[in-house]
């Protein structure tokens, strides 16, 4: 088996090793393994293929966070034509940017993926759901 050499925040190592602990994994490779595994099946399998959908998206980060700000500002300019709503809120002491989107699935995945690229996001979830043509607007 190739070995693959990767760079991730002191932080995100530790809780790495702390799950890999907790959960009885051999190691943090296997942990590593079983994500990528998931993130590459996560939108093969369970999620609609027909059109028109519409996704709710959530993005949780540290108040005050710049240039995460910086990058959701980014990313709403660029699925402007698939964004029907998007509003920012606060949470203790976090932002949460709740997105519903009405796009197909490819565009869905691609903005959940750039979203939980961000540095200084802490966590991106998603719900999406088949929409019926009558009820589409603006479909994209």
């Amino acid at each position: 088996m190739p070995v693959v050499s990767i760079s991730m925040p002191d932080e995100l190592l530790e809780q790495l090793d702390t799950f890999a602990d907790r959960h009885e994994y051999t190691g943090r490779s296997e942990v590593v393994r079983e994500g990528a595994r998931s993130l590459l099946e996560e939108f093969e399998d369970d999620h609609p293929t027909s059109e028109p959908l519409a996704a709710v998206i959530t993005i949780l980060y540290e108040f005050g966070c710049q240039s995460v700000e910086h990058e959701v500002t980014g990313l709403r300019h660029e699925y402007e034509a698939a964004i029907a709503s998007n509003t920012h809120s606060h949470v203790g002491t976090y932002c949460l940017e709740l997105f519903v989107l009405e796009t197909n699935l490819e565009n869905i995945a691609r903005f959940v993926n750039e979203a939980r690229g961000y540095s200084g996001v802490e966590t991106v979830d998603y719900s999406v759901l088949e929409l019926e043509e009558e009820t589409a607007i603006g479909f994209q």
